[in-house]
């Protein structure tokens, strides 16, 4: 039997480090000085970042051999403005996961039929089953911040969203899923230089939409409906957690440490493994090679 080592437990109010208040002020608008930007500060070194994001990542399997063991319900929401690095980091929670017990979901727009329904419904239906781990990237929390700037809901789906939203949530957690959500907090200066650099990289071009070009004319309108966001949705069963994002590497190791600070948790890592001796394939006659399609082992060093 494998022993176990409990962490460190987080206080039951998900009070784990100072939450963060919304005063009227965006924090998305403050001067990338103020934050450890990624170019108005030295930049974490590569090796110091590589070996703590393995460390956390190693954490992060523990973490769902526990999820799998108790049969937890854990549904993780990324927000933010575009560029912040939501899924830089959603890649490097799950990059080592197994995606049956922890998923991503990353909802298209909605389909016609859709927009005839509940609005909570088409995410309920993604909702973690016991012994799953859910991340969204971007969630119902559409409506209030890309809808409503964009004009794309109504001023009455709007108000009933926010009138709704934080009753949906308390109904989660009291059927016992636990629900924490993150927001991405960038500056103006540092989200200009990201869209930039996908501007300039082929390979990051697919990410810079028409509505994110949008949303840089827009930038006031998305502070303020941030601010009204977090007014009504900031609830102490489901608080907002801000993530300092001018910084992508410190974002990740930042956000996936509390993470983990959030769902108490045992190392569950079994005893080594001894692999048995393969049996004897004596009578076993392999199939004519030529007979199979084989993918072509081509030449890269070539310029071609």
């Amino acid at each position: 039997m494998s022993k176990k080592k409990k962490t460190e437990k987080p206080s039951s109010d998900h009070s784990v480090g100072k939450k963060r208040k919304s005063k009227g002020k965006d924090e998305d608008s403050k001067p990338a000085h103020a934050a450890d930007s990624e170019q108005g500060h030295p930049k974490l070194k590569n090796k110091v970042y590589e070996k703590k994001l393995f460390e956390l990542q190693l954490e992060l399997v523990k973490l769902q051999a526990w999820i799998k063991h108790k049969g937890l319900k854990v549904v993780v929401i990324f927000e933010g403005r575009d560029a912040a690095g939501k899924g830089g980091v959603i890649k490097r929670i799950n990059q080592f996961l197994n995606p049956r017990i922890c998923r991503v979901v990353a909802l298209p727009a909605p389909t016609e039929r859709e927009t005839t329904q509940w609005y909570f419904q088409r995410y309920v239906a993604h909702l973690p089953a016991e012994g799953e781990m859910v991340l969204f990237d971007r969630s119902w929390y559409n409506r209030p911040n890309v809808e409503r700037v964009m004009k794309f809901c109504t001023e009455e789906e709007y108000r009933e969203f926010l009138r709704s939203c934080p009753e949906f949530e308390r109904m989660l957690v009291r059927s016992g899923i636990i629900l924490i959500k993150y927001w991405f907090s960038v500056s103006d200066e540092e989200q200009e230089r990201r869209f930039q650099s996908r501007l300039l990289e082929p390979h990051k071009r697919w990410k810079l939409s028409p509505m994110d070009l949008e949303s840089r004319k827009r930038w006031v309108e998305y502070s303020k409906a941030k601010d009204e966001m977090f007014a009504h949705t900031d609830i102490k069963q489901a608080p907002w957690y801000v993530v300092n994002a001018d910084s992508k590497k410190l974002a990740r190791l930042n956000c996936i440490k509390h993470l983990l600070s959030m769902i108490p948790y045992e190392d569950l890592t079994p005893e080594p493994i001894v692999l048995p001796k393969r049996t004897s394939g004596a009578g076993y006659v392999r199939p004519p090679i030529s007979d199979q399609n084989f993918v072509p082992s081509y030449d890269f060093d070539s310029s071609d």
